[in-house]
């Protein structure tokens, strides 16, 4: 059974393997379904984290496991676990979009120390651990360093998620204020952040899955990464990616209340 986080992380990405086979195959010729909490899920996301679960159970053992689809297995909250969404992004998914991930974190004592993004559409995927950076297909990368929002690429999740959250007036100062504002949601917009190519993101009404792997993957890339929790809606929140522009979209959102995780 692995102990070290290199280990780990080789093991997260034989997972993301295994999810690739699930997922590619189906890619455009998949029905989808609807289920009760009114978001969209196909075949492929149910088979891809089957597929998760199976090699980090014969890899880890031991680890407890919390997933979209399946829910939790063991203690997810103290301890060892994995925290895993076969497929963010299923509506662009279902569309026949490939700008869909898989996310994949490891948690000790419910903090991240382990993530991956893996954007099977575009060949790439975003590895990193505590201590150890992040790489992209193997090569490292970082996080922006950009320090005016002026001249800032930043991304923001679906629009309605700030309604949701109560933070529209947040949304509409940055659409006055910065002149880049693009809509790069879901992992495929955290893993541009990661990165380097996009400067900064805020991204609201997440689930744990969602966040876990950018929590850790964004300060080992050398970026900032806050975490804000909506209670009214029982949702996160995140603001990622350079320090000084992370510094200044915090202070635009008014109803998210920070959780003590920042790296």
């Amino acid at each position: 059974m692995p102990s070290d986080l290199a280990s780990l992380a080789q093991l997260a990405s034989r997972a993301a393997e295994a999810a690739r086979a699930e997922i590619l195959p189906r890619f455009r010729q998949v029905a989808v379904e609807i289920k009760q909490d009114g978001s969209p899920v196909t075949e492929a996301d149910r088979a891809a984290e089957q597929a998760i679960r199976r090699v980090l159970h014969e890899g880890d053992p031991g680890a407890a496991i919390l997933g979209e689809e399946f829910g939790a297995e063991g203690d997810t909250r103290g301890g060892a676990a994995w925290v895993i969404d076969p497929i963010d992004g299923t509506i662009g998914f279902s569309r026949g979009l490939p700008l869909f991930s898989t996310i994949i974190a490891r948690l000790e004592g419910g903090v991240p120390v382990l993530g991956l993004i893996d954007l099977p559409g575009v060949g790439e995927r975003m590895l990193g651990w505590k201590g150890g950076g992040v790489f992209r297909n193997g090569a490292p990368v970082r996080c922006s360093q950009q320090t005016e929002l002026r001249r800032a690429l930043v991304a923001h999740g679906d629009v309605f998620c700030f309604d949701l959250c109560g933070e529209r007036p947040a949304f509409e100062r940055m659409a006055r204020e910065i002149p880049m504002l693009r809509g790069y949601t879901d992992a495929f917009g955290h893993a541009q952040v990661v990165a380097g190519g996009v400067d900064a993101m805020v991204d609201l009404h997440l689930n744990p899955w969602d966040a876990a792997a950018t929590q850790i993957l964004v300060p080992e890339a050398g970026g900032r990464c806050v975490t804000l929790d909506y209670p009214a809606v029982g949702k996160l929140g995140l603001v990622f990616g350079a320090p000084a522009l992370v510094e200044r979209l915090v202070g635009w959102l008014e109803q998210g209340r920070p959780t003590g995780l920042e790296r």
